[in-house]
């Protein structure tokens, strides 16, 4: 398996430090507002690295933070006169709703910043006494100039950031790229705790090297988010991270790409960010969910509600291949040896989902073999029902790795079942005007009827 490292720009050959432990830990949410569609690419891509580390038999250790303290959690408190924690906890829950409906795997933990001060105030005296860190009348400051690797993330040279900046807007810290760690309190109403320096709360960037340290070791083995976050706040994290314990703190550095409306990045500033609390008004999770991972997760996807119904009607196609086998299996009596040849042939598709993911996580052509598989199945005649039921389970396989969920009722209502029986007989009697009628009166309880050659098939209308 190779994946993209953003530090070396380069695919890379995938080995853990540890035989089968996967040390992984992402970038969480600020919860200060409803989670959107540019949260959802990142998690459930994710998701999905995760779950193919899981399918190759890897144990997983993620983790997945919430920052719980921030400049937009204050103001947003303050705009709706509520308390800190009120807002934190509201947009937490809509977090995990969320993730629940998008059929993301929760993370082994989900540390707050909150709740990890102390830590965060040892690795803050830690770097004062290497003296890396200073401080001044508004903070604690790393300093970047004790870092001489900075900028290896991101590529920015040093010299073209300083010369980049054209106002300080703080005149008190020694270089205008220093950035805070810890911030001296300004107003009675900010969230504070006491520290050696004063009283005050954690800067962004050290509350993700801590906890990620904290949890998974010195050294992770992935380290992801939105490519958004390569600068400043991973390169920031890389810093002070490696300051403090003299080891290299990331092996992959892995980033997701943005989502675009009509080609430009989703931003509050723009107005076009989309909460998915309303788009799942529109369109069920799993359709956001597959429209999310068919692009390569480096590149750019674009949002349209045209778009979007595109892979709604995918996702239905998916349901009803899923159905037609099922309805197969259920009514074929032959039960021989699985034909040789239909075995190498859907061998050998499930090999290019398996390449195509092996080659840095690429959903788009995973997806492919997908649709080529049920092109297949439905050009393949066979009385055998195994035969059908080896394709069964290699597709719910591929979807499973994929985390696509089809929402099918396990069981069809009695009554709906009553009118598909005398449905059935009007047709044998050749009362093809009856017939029609009780389709339509199914139809029109929420159920499609098609016919097969296998019998009728019912199901809750998409």
């Amino acid at each position: 398996m190779k994946i993209y490292n953003t530090i070396s720009q380069k695919l890379e050959e995938f080995k853990p430090q540890q035989d089968n432990i996967v040390k992984m830990y992402v970038c969480g949410i600020t919860p200060y507002d409803e989670t959107h569609l540019g949260h959802a690419r990142c998690y459930v891509f994710f998701d999905v690295l995760r779950r193919y580390l899981k399918y190759k038999n890897y144990n997983v250790k993620f983790i997945q933070n919430f920052t719980d303290i921030d400049d937009k959690i204050i103001e947003k408190s303050r705009q709706l006169k509520v308390s800190i924690n009120e807002v934190v906890e509201k947009y937490i829950v809509s977090y995990f709703e969320t993730e629940k409906k998008l059929n993301i795997m929760p993370a082994d933990f989900y540390p707050r910043v909150s709740h990890h001060i102390d830590d965060i105030i040892l690795a803050i005296e830690k770097l004062i006494k290497k003296e890396i860190a200073y401080i001044t009348p508004t903070g604690v400051y790393f300093n970047i100039e004790k870092f001489p690797e900075y900028g290896k993330l991101s590529k920015k040279k040093l010299n073209e950031l300083i010369s980049g900046i054209r106002i300080d807007v703080d005149e008190t810290k020694r270089s205008v790229v220093d950035f805070a760690l810890w911030k001296f309190t300004k107003t009675q109403d900010e969230p504070f705790w006491d520290s050696p320096w004063g009283k005050g709360r954690p800067g962004w960037h050290i509350e993700c090297s801590v906890m990620s340290m904290k949890y998974l070791g010195e050294t992770l083995d992935i380290h992801g988010g939105g490519q958004d976050l390569i600068f400043p706040h991973h390169e920031n994290e890389i810093a002070q991270s490696e300051s403090l314990t003299n080891k290299k703190f990331v092996n992959y550095w892995v980033h997701n790409g943005f989502v675009t409306i009509n080609k430009q990045k989703m931003s509050k500033s723009l107005h076009n960010i989309f909460a998915l609390k309303d788009l799942f008004q529109i369109f069920p999770p799993n359709v956001i969910r597959l429209f999310l991972i068919s692009q390569h997760y480096q590149k750019p996807i674009d949002f349209s509600l045209q778009e979007l119904q595109q892979y709604k009607s995918i996702i239905e196609k998916f349901s009803n291949f899923l159905d037609e086998l099922e309805l197969r299996i259920k009514n074929l009596s032959k039960s021989e040896p699985l034909n040789e040849n239909l075995k190498t042939h859907i061998e050998n598709i499930f090999k290019e989902f398996e390449y195509a993911m092996d080659d840095n996580i690429n959903t788009s052509l995973a997806l492919g073999a997908i649709h080529k598989l049920i092109s297949f199945a439905f050009s393949f005649e066979s009385e055998n029902k195994f035969d059908y039921q080896y394709i069964y389970e290699k597709f719910l396989k591929m979807l499973n790795i994929l985390g696509i969920e089809l929402y099918r009722e396990k069981e069809i209502p009695q009554d709906i079942m009553e009118l598909v029986l005398q449905r059935e007989i009007a047709r044998k009697n050749k009362n093809y005007s009856l017939a029609d009628q009780l389709r339509q009166k199914i139809l029109n309880l929420g159920y499609v009827i098609e016919d097969t050659a296998y019998g009728p098939r019912i199901k809750k209308k998409f």
